[in-house]
């Protein structure tokens, strides 16, 4: 091996560029990649798949939300009905009857009422009977 000045060696690989064999190499590949690249875009017929088996219940959930169908609309017919129910009549209902029966009633809680006390001689309103007085027997300590 000889110790010759840069000179005589030549200039480096990176100047001269590629040989021949890599500059064909390279095209392949470029080739080869722009056709993957192309394979890989869909058609408008792809993905062909089979034709599904539905089971019964999944038959039965594809007819039933297909658009337009009489179920469909009578389940939203219904669901609507149900949101009216709610909101516009049961929900405003409860406010007022609670309304009415803690705040305007004249006694606390509207409902409670204490009994009224009963007395020997009283008369029942409901069945007219007369209390008896009380016997209290007479005890000598």
């Amino acid at each position: 091996m000889s110790q010759g000045s840069e000179l005589e060696r030549g200039p480096p690989r990176a100047v001269l560029g590629y040989t021949p064999d890599e500059k064909l190499r390279l095209q392949q590949l470029r080739e080869l990649r722009r056709r993957w690249l192309k394979d890989q875009e869909l058609s408008p017929r792809e993905p062909v798949l089979p034709p599904r088996k539905l089971g019964l219940v999944e038959g039965f959930w594809e007819r039933f939300l297909q658009p337009g169908g009489f179920w469909r609309k009578q389940v939203f017919k219904t669901y609507r009905a149900g949101i009216y129910t709610v909101f516009r009549l049961l929900i405003p209902a409860w406010i007022s009857t609670y309304y009415v029966k803690y705040h305007l009633m004249p006694r606390p809680y509207g409902i409670v009422e204490g009994k009224t006390r009963i007395f020997p001689g009283d008369t029942i309103s409901e069945t007219c009977e007369v209390i008896p007085p009380l016997e209290i027997p007479s005890s000598h300590h």
